[in-house]
């Protein structure tokens, strides 16, 4: 029997100046059907004043230190056998995205193609392309959806369609041991990380669509993470502890030009 969980209304509004942004979440969210409503716009509301915009890519003064110790030593076979999609639709296994033996890969877990942050994640990702590229690392961020979901976000964003997958049965997040839940999901007090990112959330949600959200709505109870690995070994792993909460860029560029490439 499903459970229903009963949060009250509420509504997020993120204000700078005399634009906002707000999110609103459901009324009644049911783990194995769709909420009321989610919707991102932008009007003119006069509510709550945020710091300095901060942008994602930034290493904050106290961040939090990576957890690899926390993970199997076997983690990369692991997640290699691991079968998700293309975001045109072919099956594709995690050990053929990139070298097992000595190539440098940053996996980024997203939580679904329909959150807001997750754009916003995707779009700082896409900023970054270039510096990985030409260190020779390969991008993979990975979704909570079907690939048709994937395609709208590379489509509306825009995101390199060769460099995004979907996972709809969550499957990579239950092998890396994702957080998942309504408290990580709605009311973890790491999510609010994402107020200090105003412009980037604005300016990453332009075109956002709700479409984009799994059909499967217990997806959207998903946290992500970001990893980085050389081969199957695991140089950076960090679990999402909210939704909002993403690794900052800074610290996966440093890792991956700092480790020699053979």
């Amino acid at each position: 029997m499903a459970t229903t969980i009963s949060p009250p209304p509420q509504t997020l509004i993120l204000k700078r100046s005399s634009i906002s942004t707000s999110v609103c979440f459901p009324s009644s969210q049911r783990l194995v059907s769709a909420p009321q409503t989610c919707s991102v716009s932008v009007n003119s509301v006069s509510s709550i004043h945020f710091p300095k915009s901060k942008r994602l890519n930034r290493s904050p003064a106290r961040a939090q230190a990576s957890s690899v110790a926390s993970f199997s030593q076997n983690v990369g076979d692991l997640l290699g056998d691991v079968s998700i999609f293309t975001a045109t639709g072919e099956p594709v296994k995690f050990k053929d995205l990139w070298d097992q033996k000595q190539g440098m890969a940053v996996v980024a877990l997203l939580r679904h193609f329909g959150c807001p942050c997750c754009w916003e994640l995707a779009s700082v990702l896409k900023e970054s392309k270039e510096r990985f590229d030409s260190a020779g690392v390969k991008l993979i961020a990975v979704g909570v959806g079907a690939p048709s979901k994937a395609r709208i976000l590379a489509e509306r964003l825009p995101f390199p369609i060769d460099c995004l997958y979907a996972d709809p049965d969550r499957k990579a997040y239950d092998v890396l041991g994702l957080y998942y839940g309504v408290g990580r999901t709605f009311f973890n007090p790491a999510s609010a990380k994402v107020f200090s990112r105003f412009e980037t959330l604005r300016n990453a949600v332009k075109n956002y669509t709700i479409e984009a959200t799994p059909d499967d709505r217990s997806g959207v109870l998903q946290q992500g993470g970001m990893f980085v690995f050389r081969g199957k070994e695991l140089l950076y792993a960090r679990k999402d502890e909210g939704t909002g909460d993403h690794a900052p860029l800074d610290d996966i560029i440093n890792i991956c030009c700092k480790v020699p490439i053979s």
